[in-house]
């Protein structure tokens, strides 16, 4: 943890993620999911504007605890009235997220795509400063090797985006990527995985992969992964299948209050586990 001056912050620190017992971990990373602003009114328990207040407020969270960098994990905005508006919202949000004073990150979301191409969504949402041509990438912090999929593909393998005809519950994992990850897999010591899409075995109803059950098998073949975090199910949830535990952080954009928020610091160790503090409605995970 660096210091951020001082015997206050260091108590928070050793409070919130345990630092005074053995085997601290090696990497942090604040995460944030289903962000869903808009400035449209709300709908059922969805608040799209209040999505700004609350990523604020967990930007500022992170900016005291200084993880070693941010990650957002989709659907980080909603559709507004038309392609402009919806620029519009997307620029702003990510301003907001901005406010992290560190490296940032972003996993593809349905959303994401609702009424823009990849190129809208990409040149607008740079990775730790840099545009990323794909969405599917990896990065290294420490001696581990995080990997950042894109499941944001039809059954027939076409990218969503405008021209493309796709259902949000007709998510995959093409080839190509597919064979981008066993590259990814075979040079690292040890990976932590993200998606939108959640990977488990038993997803809700349409929030899964529709290959999750190929990727599985891959990240467990591997002996590399012990962690993936994902979105989408706006509920959150935890499992673990093969020695692997797969965490679904709940919703930013679900409830109109300061209290209906959820971000996490997710704590990973040099074995690829990891351990979660929740704020709010997020769960939080031990160790």
């Amino acid at each position: 943890m660096v210091s951020a001056g001082g015997a206050v912050f260091a108590l928070e620190s050793r409070l919130l993620f345990g630092e005074e017992r053995p085997g601290a971990p090696c990497v942090r990373a604040g995460i944030v999911t289903d962000v869903h602003y808009c400035d449209i009114p709300p709908a059922g328990s969805r608040h799209y504007e209040a999505s700004a207040r609350k990523l604020r407020e967990a930007v500022g969270v992170m900016n005291r605890v200084k993880p070693d960098f941010m990650i957002e994990l989709g659907d980080f905005k909603d559709q507004s009235r038309d392609r402009d508006s919806t620029l519009k919202c997307l620029e702003y949000i990510e301003s907001v997220y901005a406010g992290f004073k560190g490296d940032r990150f972003h996993v593809q979301g349905n959303h994401e795509f609702d009424c823009l191409s990849s190129e809208d969504v990409f040149s607008r949402t740079p990775n730790a400063g840099k545009i990323c041509p794909k969405g599917y990438y990896s990065f290294e912090r420490g001696p581990l090797t995080f990997i950042v999929l894109d499941g944001c593909y039809t059954s027939g393998m076409k990218h969503y985006g405008s021209g493309v005809k796709w259902k949000w519950t007709d998510a995959n994992i093409p080839p190509e990527e597919i064979a981008w990850l066993e590259g990814v897999l075979e040079k690292a010591k040890k990976a932590v995985v993200f998606c939108h899409q959640r990977m488990d075995s038993k997803p809700r109803a349409h929030h899964g992969l529709k290959n999750a059950a190929q990727i599985r098998e891959i990240l467990k073949r591997s002996g590399k992964v012990k962690s993936v975090l994902t979105g989408h199910d706006h509920i959150g949830g935890i499992s673990v299948e093969d020695g692997i535990t797969y965490y679904t952080l709940h919703a930013m954009i679900e409830g109109p209050g300061n209290e209906d928020n959820s971000y996490a610091v997710a704590s990973f160790y040099e074995d690829g586990t990891m351990s979660v503090r929740g704020w709010h409605k997020a769960k939080t995970l031990n160790r």
